[in-house]
């Protein structure tokens, strides 16, 4: 079975690209569906080719795909995945990228830079896409590029259960810089109102992936710090202000990222950190060669699921990600 049809012959039709198929399967396992079958493959000079083995037309169509390395080839995946779906006539088309791709380009630091989430946005739109689901954006203003319903999941639900879980005791929340602070908020309120503070950072903007931990700015001695961030990249933020509460007298350092990126030397900066544990969600992939002993992945899939079920009966996507 590979579609749901509601009584008045409404069907679902769940999609995905092949960047991370685990997710896509554990997603459609907790709607009680199958994926559509596809065929996408690759020309020897890289194009893509996509197309679907069924019919499509009517459909209620989600287009599943995460946005890891190799970014480009998986975004533009995607798009012809939609283009395709628009041209074969889908009723409507939710694209759900649980990590949006470019989100970090989300303004000008500087003349003469592009803002890519908004070409993101645009070239979505282009391509037929009706609506996007995402989880924990770089920042809330990117629902604002795309010229449709942009329901913005947060991870922090699941992730704060298990900080609760796992890790009893007195807890610091501890935002990695000042622009982090109303997530950092969020996170206290769900912890029961423990303590906050923030890393005071600098950043050369000239240089990506270059900041500098200076000092951290409220009381973590004699807790536990729990270091939020919406991703990981190369780690050297994360582990230099996991570094910083140490030194200002935690007792221990959690770190909680919703996005896995791991890039270049993230993962041997983490296993060598000081942080007791990392904890993150499989919106991205992880290669086996990504994980390590103090690494724990929880799953999105069914924060996803229930988006999708709300969006496809028409329902309130909204109470899955008030606080």
């Amino acid at each position: 079975m590979n579609s749901i049809t509601t009584a008045g012959e409404k069907k679902l039709v769940l999609v995905t690209g092949r960047a991370n198929m685990e997710l896509a399967e554990q997603v459609a396992e907790c709607l009680g569906t199958e994926l559509l079958p596809t065929d996408v493959y690759n020309f020897a000079n890289g194009e893509i080719y996509v197309r679907f083995s069924e019919s499509v037309r009517g459909t209620d169509v989600f287009v599943m795909q995460s946005h890891c390395s190799p970014i480009n080839d998986w975004l533009m995946e995607q798009l012809l995945m939609v283009d395709a779906l628009k041209r074969a006539s889908a009723k409507r088309i939710t694209v759900i990228a649980p990590f949006f791709p470019y989100a970090r380009q989300d303004k000008k630091h500087r003349g003469r830079e592009p803002i890519s989430a908004r070409l993101v946005a645009d070239m979505y739109k282009t391509a037929g896409a009706d609506r996007i689901i995402t989880v924990d954006l770089h920042t809330a203003q990117i629902q604002g590029f795309f010229d449709g319903p942009v329901d913005h999941l947060v991870a922090l639900p699941i992730l704060a259960d298990y900080v609760k879980e796992n890790h009893p005791g007195e807890l610091a929340v501890v935002s990695p810089d000042a622009g982090r602070i109303k997530v950092a908020e969020n996170w206290s309120a769900s912890l029961g109102g423990v303590p906050l503070a923030f890393i005071h950072k600098t950043r050369d903007i000239s240089r990506p992936n270059s900041t500098k931990a200076n000092r951290v700015v409220g009381e973590v001695e004699g807790r536990t710090a729990v270091l939020v961030d919406d991703m990981i990249d190369t780690g050297g933020t994360i582990v230099q202000a996991a570094d910083a509460c140490m030194e200002a007298g935690a007792t221990g350092v959690v770190i909680v990222s919703t996005h896995a990126v791991f890039s270049g030397p993230a993962v041997e900066r983490l296993r060598d950190s000081v942080a007791k544990e990392v904890i993150v969600t499989n919106t991205l992939p992880l290669s086996e060669d990504m994980k390590f002993d103090k690494l724990t992945v929880l799953s999105i899939a069914p924060l996803l699921a229930r988006a999708v079920h709300e969006v496809f009966e028409d329902g309130s996507v909204t109470s899955l990600f008030n606080l």
